[in-house]
């Protein structure tokens, strides 16, 4: 089977877009997209998804699928744009349903919102499988650094969103709401069950002083040597280690505007009568 991924890095971010493609039928899905915020000035911008947009063009590839990974905390995604182009159907884990109850009621969202996953068009459950041209993609629940994660396999190569970043980088934070360092502990043991020359496409980095940015490794790899996962360290090690980490991190920068936008499918609130549409900002709230 062949696979050709491509990847796109969002330097503000720190997160990788990437089109996943079968090159004998020229069929692709999009995962984690960005779009560009400046939060100074509170516009967006399309300039990194149309560098994608432009690369499917040039490819001549046909959308079967945009996908998240989780709600993103850290930027806006990119999913409506490209499907205004595109086509293709947007998906996400299907416990997306309880991060949107959850931040619903931290926002305190009228009756413009539905938390039951209506802005995507699948809702897409655990070890259901896809279609990318001749290729099958397969949905693996990860729960942990959010109740909805999900990690994507496609034959010998997955695709793990937050779940697990670069062997020298190690596991995402589990103290957002809903999220759990011992349930993420049993998602990341689920990944490396995989055989070990498993092609890891991490979902951030953001490089070291001894490296550029980076996002390609190998179950192998993270088993041998993840600072955080590797097969020495133990489910309590491991929780008593994240729960500390944790606690002394601060929250995204842009985790207030993103969270709005990215539970409502990447859609932006409704427009007030001035034509303008509005994010909130609790204050004292998480």
């Amino acid at each position: 089977m062949s696979i050709d991924v491509t990847p796109f890095y969002d330097e503000a971010t720190g997160t990788i877009t990437y089109v996943v493609a079968d090159p004998s039928t020229r069929h692709c899905a999009v995962i984690d997209p960005v779009l560009d915020y400046d939060a100074s000035s509170g516009r967006t911008s399309t300039t990194g998804v149309d560098t994608v947009a432009q690369f499917i063009v040039d490819q001549g590839y046909t959308v079967d699928w945009i996908l998240e990974t989780h709600i993103h905390a850290d930027h806006m995604t990119g999913a409506c744009h490209l499907q205004s182009k595109f086509g293709g159907q947007r998906g996400i884990g299907a416990e997306i349903v309880a991060v949107q109850r959850t931040f619903a009621e931290i926002f305190n969202l009228d009756a413009d919102f539905s938390a039951d996953g209506s802005q995507f068009d699948r809702l897409l459950e655990d070890e259901v499988e896809l279609s990318v041209g001749e290729l099958t993609l397969k949905v693996l629940h990860t729960p942990g650094h959010t109740p909805a994660c999900v990690c994507y396999q496609v034959g010998d190569v997955v695709f793990t969103g937050d779940t697990v970043f670069m062997p020298d980088f190690g596991t995402a934070r589990c103290d957002f709401p809903g999220g759990d360092a011992r349930t993420l502990f049993h998602s990341i043991r689920r990944i490396l069950a995989l055989p070990p020359e498993t092609r890891v496409f991490v979902g951030h980095d953001y490089g070291t002083n001894e490296r550029s940015p980076a996002w390609k490794t190998t179950i192998a790899s993270e088993r041998a040597s993840s600072i955080h996962v590797r097969d020495d360290v133990s489910e309590e090690a491991f929780v008593a280690m994240r729960e500390a980490r944790d606690a002394e991190l601060g929250y995204p920068k842009l985790i207030l505007p993103s969270i709005q936008v990215n539970i409502r499918g990447g859609k932006f609130p409704n427009p007030e009568p001035n034509g303008v549409s509005y994010l909130k900002i609790p204050l004292n709230a998480l």
